[in-house]
């Protein structure tokens, strides 16, 4: 439980952090490319990550977890700073490289934040608090969220005043990091199976029947997610026109959002773990998506955008997050790290390039185009592909779990 709780901590300051910079980086960029140009922002963060990840492998293998941790937390604070200074130009390029950055800057720290849980979780310990840990980020979403809107609408901040928010927030982080490592809560539960053998990422991800599934269940929530982020989006741009009034809206959703998350995290996410198990976890996602995307087709508004938007993404940071966690903890700590670096940094990106190039294919650039409500058919197929990917999954996940070690 201590170690729940801090990692609870830990987690709940990430998103916390995140949710004061996420809703200004939308807004920015809708207040000066519009939501049409959204698909080209997605499709230049994954170009970046995947120049990116070699170095970053190299520096799993030099440096120490902590070491990772705090450079990575001061090099964005850096950034954080620089924006700040720089927001005031107002420019279509400032706009574009902030939405980049904030896009790394949640990929990065939540995935090594995961990384470093499951390194010192055996699945039997994972199984009983990944649930309370994820509630950190979860909550930290919706205090955030609340306060970045309060800073807007309340105390008369506007929107890049959000940036040195999330930049005090970070700081606190370095130091309760220092803290934690010091009394031991990092050390590395002492995964003993033959899976700890890894030969480099890539190479033995593609010789891996399990980490493939795995990864195919996530990348394909990645094609499904620029859909619903671009019909969401599109929606909030046609009904919000100033950028301070857009920005708190987000960030009231997004608190919502987080909300709503939190509700399934604790009553949904334990109840489906003990009484149906992981997998079911899993398929929870893509099945909610598929009627509520139906909805949107059939009614297609505000509102039936939102409950599209909290079926993705708040499935996604709740009961799947965890559930796909548990996943990665019977592999030995190195290869958590390499192949989660591939996997959930490199291909995340990846796919979503994919769904990024089909909605410009579809919206864009073919000789017909698909309206914005017509790119629901295509999402409802991506659901139903990556509910087939999860049950494939379920024969393998297993197989691994009778191999592990309790």
């Amino acid at each position: 439980m201590w170690r729940a709780s801090i990692l609870f901590i830990n987690f709940f300051l990430i998103i916390l952090a995140y949710y004061h910079i996420k809703p200004a980086s939308r807004s920015l960029f809708i207040e000066y490319l519009g939501a049409e140009s959204l698909p080209y922002v997605w499709i230049s963060t994954a170009v970046i990550l995947g120049l990116a990840i070699s170095y970053y492998h190299r520096l799993l293998e030099r440096s120490s977890r902590l070491n990772l941790v705090l450079g990575t937390l001061a090099v964005f604070i850096a950034f954080l700073l620089l924006f700040h200074s720089l927001l005031d130009q107002q420019g279509k390029i400032i706009a574009v490289a902030f939405y980049i950055f904030v896009d790394i800057f949640s990929v990065v720290l939540v995935e090594q934040f995961w990384s470093l849980t499951n390194s010192i979780y055996k699945v039997s310990d994972g199984k009983r608090w990944y649930g309370i840990v994820g509630t950190g980020g979860l909550l930290g979403g919706v205090i955030g969220g609340k306060m970045a809107k309060m800073w807007i609408e309340k105390a008369g901040f506007d929107t890049s005043d959000l940036l040195l928010f999330a930049v005090a927030i970070l700081a606190v982080l370095m130091l309760l990091n220092l803290v934690f490592a010091r009394i031991g809560v990092y050390d590395e539960d002492n995964k003993t199976s033959e899976t700890t053998r890894f030969h480099e990422g890539w190479e033995s991800l593609v010789k891996n029947r399990y980490l493939i599934l795995i990864a195919m269940t996530l990348l394909l929530s990645q094609i499904a997610s620029p859909l619903v982020e671009y019909k969401f989006m599109s929606m909030v741009q046609e009904h919000f026109t100033d950028l301070d009034q857009r920005t708190g809206f987000l960030s009231g959703f997004f608190a919502n959002l987080g909300l709503i998350s939190i509700g399934i995290n604790l009553l949904v996410t334990p109840f489906v773990h003990r009484h149906f198990g992981i997998i079911a976890g899993l398929t929870l996602q893509p099945f909610f998506l598929l009627i509520s995307t139906w909805s949107f087709y059939l009614h297609p508004g505000m509102l039936t955008a939102q409950i599209m938007k909290i079926s993705d993404r708040g499935l996604a940071y709740s009961i799947n997050r965890a559930s796909r966690e548990l996943l990665y903890v019977p592999i030995g700590s190195l290869q958590i790290y390499q192949a989660k670096a591939w996997i959930d940094m490199f291909g995340y990106r990846l796919f979503k390039v994919a769904g990024s190039v089909l909605i410009l294919l579809l919206t864009q650039w073919l000789p017909f185009s698909v309206s914005t409500i017509g790119l629901s058919w295509l999402t409802m197929m991506v659901c139903l592909l990556w509910m087939v990917a999860i049950f494939l999954l379920a024969r393998e996940h297993r197989l691994v779990i009778q191999a592990s070690p309790a």
